[in-house]
């Protein structure tokens, strides 16, 4: 590893998407809190979550096939300058008392068709720009990066902003994105993907269906990252039905205003913060292994007690430890991604993983929302704290410390 270092288009990639996730993370917390501001009704409340999370299950797939097509960095470009005028015609429209429900799901939608995109498109250019021996640490400062502002400092930010004006989250929403477009605009070097085979021939160009095909196939053939991608997947489903109607288990049982309720999420980021910042030498010190595995136990503790507290500070504590889990989880699965991918498969593997993953979120929104509505606003995290305990108990063994230092070990150019 001697002399190997992140150089500065890695800098680059990293203040863009830096300063892109504090924009995203104000909207984020400003989202729900204009729709609460307007309707009680927890469907509403939660259709706002499903609405952002229908694009990941709509366009992961072929946005996959996209970004395996085409210079990775020009395409993160493009898609940040779409999102600029679709945020500021949401502020505008807030400002001048116009807006709807209809018109905010709309563009929560469209922001969220181009994230999708853009972090795939993210995801694999960093091998490119990254040693291989670094990508735990490129990764962890990414995660650290994007936690710091999208959680850590947009949560409290937001709140405080949103109730000087509704409006003022979204104008610094659409700023960040043109100042994203703008810094990866600075970053040398064309980001075509290439084949494994290290010929240096463009990638031949087939039937999309053939190869999204073709990423399924590939990802259904590594037991380890289908298992974790899948355990994700189920797992977020609860997560994000439980995240769906946070806010209004914020203002009714933990009694917290607008900046209260950013602050939960600045509790979760604070953990992520030091889970991303900490994260090679924390997996390292507790092997991959016990580091998922202690992860399903966080997973489970975490709707156990938002289940059952109505105190704040027990509520941010342990949003703190789930953050760390949520750092750690991230840089182990988006590590192993890269390294066993073969690069003309990045876009879509990594966007394959993003399909299975948003159908959970997706599906999870709405459940929380009618969950809640029917049985209760603690009813959606009793449900997850069940299926944490039982996914926990039926993939404990497949975490086994010899599969995952095998699966460290091999290439990315394994055979397809």
């Amino acid at each position: 590893m001697t002399g190997e270092r992140l150089d500065g288009r890695y800098a680059k990639l990293w203040a863009a998407s830096t300063t892109s996730a504090l924009g995203s993370g104000l909207a984020t917390v400003a989202a729900p809190l204009l729709i609460a501001s307007r309707t009680d009704e927890p469907l509403v409340v939660s259709g706002g979550f499903a609405v952002a999370w229908l694009p990941w299950l709509l366009f992961s797939l072929p946005g996959g096939v996209l970004v395996d097509r085409v210079d990775r960095r020009k395409l993160m470009i493009t898609l940040d300058w779409i999102r600029v005028p679709a945020v500021a015609l949401l502020a505008v429209a807030i400002s001048m008392g116009d807006v709807s429900i209809a018109l905010l799901y709309a563009v929560l939608f469209v922001i969220n068709a181009s994230e999708v995109v853009f972090r795939t498109a993210g995801g694999a250019m960093l091998p490119s720009i990254v040693p291989k021996a670094l990508l735990e640490r490129a990764n962890g400062r990414l995660y650290a990066g994007t936690t710091l502002t999208h959680g850590m400092l947009s949560g409290p930010l937001s709140g405080f902003l949103f109730g000087v004006a509704a409006s003022i989250p979204f104008y610094v929403n659409a700023g960040t994105y043109a100042v994203s477009a703008l810094l990866l605009g600075l970053i040398a070097g064309a980001y075509r993907p290439r084949p494994a085979d290290g010929t240096g021939e463009p990638v031949a160009r087939r039937s999309m269906r053939s190869e999204v095909a073709e990423g399924f196939r590939w990802l259904a053939g590594q037991r380890l990252l289908r298992t974790m991608i899948g355990l994700i997947g189920m797992l977020n489903l609860t997560l994000v039905a439980a995240t769906s109607v946070l806010v209004l288990l914020a203002k009714e049982r933990l009694q917290l205003n607008a900046v209260g309720y950013g602050l939960l999420f600045t509790c979760m980021a604070v953990g992520g913060l030091l889970g991303s910042v900490m994260g090679d030498r924390l997996i390292a010190w507790c092997t991959p292994t016990w580091t998922l595995r202690i992860g399903l136990l966080i997973e489970a503790g975490t709707h156990l007690v938002l289940a059952t507290s109505t105190s704040a500070p027990v509520v941010g504590v342990i949003l703190f430890l789930f953050g760390v889990h949520g750092a750690l989880w991230g840089i182990v699965g988006s590590s192993l991604r890269q390294r066993l991918t073969p690069p003309d498969m990045l876009g879509r593997v990594g966007s394959t993983s993003l399909f299975i993953i948003a159908g959970g979120n997706c599906v999870g929104a709405l459940l929380g929302g009618a969950v809640a509505s029917k049985f209760g606003l603690t009813t959606p995290y009793w449900a997850g704290f069940v299926v944490a305990v039982i996914v926990s108990a039926l993939t404990w063994r497949v975490f086994d410390r010899e599969v995952v230092s095998a699966a460290y070990a091999q290439e990315s150019t394994v055979s397809r």
